[in-house]
């Protein structure tokens, strides 16, 4: 990392490693960044990413139909702040194994019976087990799924059951794995009571039982499988809900334009929430201030992600 002065008002800035330009959270200024440094590893990982992007929107899952599924309906208020209770041990059930390259954490959350249901939350997830599966080479038996669906009351999206996956996500992480969350269903905001957030607010996801659990917290999700990440191991989230820009509370944030030009947004405040070493993406369905939309479409949605295809 490189410090480079605002040119505005001059407070330090913490720059990411290859940024060509960076806003500065103080006063939103965008600053110039005078000296470039290689970063092999992100650089390549970036062009990945974008490549697959442009290279992969043929019909990828054929044959299947589903829609986008976020938040249309009354969004869950700003409520208290729900501390994360001591770490307890990993689901006591069958689990797929945690000791190969590749595993998944996929939630979908429908909120049946609720005014604020979401029609296609489950089907998100069912794709995405499928073009995991059958796209970059994902076996079976590392992906884990909460849904309404399931039988298994473990298996049920709660706040404590979502909780105890994300644990068994990171839990004996090693160089070369490559892991991946995803979460669809609805998405909140609360203040931020840390002091940690340059908007003020803290970002939110909304399990199945959110309203007499709580919601969980982007200080937890966090601690849970961002910093845990050692070197050489990849995270790659996709949040399909409302707020979810900064849900992982990654230290950057890069905004990107239809002609292809980027800026990178420092969010670092202390304590650095970065990882230990890992690689940690987050693709968000919109930002932090604003609300995303359960809409039906013709195809289903295609999620282009680089997982490390090995």
């Amino acid at each position: 990392m490189a410090i480079e002065n605002c040119s505005r008002c001059g407070v330090q800035l913490v720059v990411p490693q290859d940024a060509q330009t960076i806003r500065c959270a103080v006063c939103q200024a965008i600053t110039r960044v005078h000296s470039y440094y290689p970063l092999a590893q992100a650089r390549e990982s970036a062009t990945r990413f974008t490549s697959g992007l442009i290279s992969m929107v043929s019909s990828n899952i054929s044959g299947m139909t589903g829609s986008v599924s976020s938040s249309s309906y009354p969004v869950p208020g700003y409520g208290s702040y729900y501390a994360q209770p001591p770490i307890r041990p990993v689901l006591q059930l069958p689990l797929p194994s945690m000791h190969g390259r590749k595993r998944a954490l996929l939630c979908g959350v429908s909120y049946r019976g609720k005014s604020y249901k979401i029609k296609g939350s489950i089907n998100d997830v069912k794709c995405m087990r499928y073009f995991l599966v059958e796209k970059f080479g994902f076996p079976n038996d590392s992906i884990l799924m909460l849904t309404e669906d399931e039988t298994n009351p473990l298996k049920i999206p709660t706040k404590e059951n979502i909780r105890l996956a994300l644990r068994w996500l990171v839990q004996g992480c090693q160089p070369g794995d490559s892991l991946v969350f995803h979460f669809s269903g609805h998405g909140s905001k609360q203040l931020d009571y840390d002091m940690d957030e340059v908007d003020g607010f803290d970002e939110t996801l909304c399990p199945l039982d959110y309203e007499t659990r709580g919601m969980i917290v982007d200080d937890e999700i966090n601690e849970t499988i961002v910093r845990p990440l050692p070197q050489g191991a990849t995270l790659h989230a996709i949040i399909d809900a409302c707020y979810s820009q900064t849900v992982l509370d990654l230290p950057f944030v890069c905004r990107m334009n239809r002609e292809g030009y980027y800026t990178w947004e420092d969010q670092t405040r202390s304590p650095y929430k970065g990882t230990s070493g890992g690689l940690a993406f987050c693709i968000s369905a919109c930002d932090d201030n604003q609300t995303s939309v359960d809409t039906t479409v013709s195809q289903s949605p295609i999620y282009l992600i680089d997982l490390q295809k090995k």
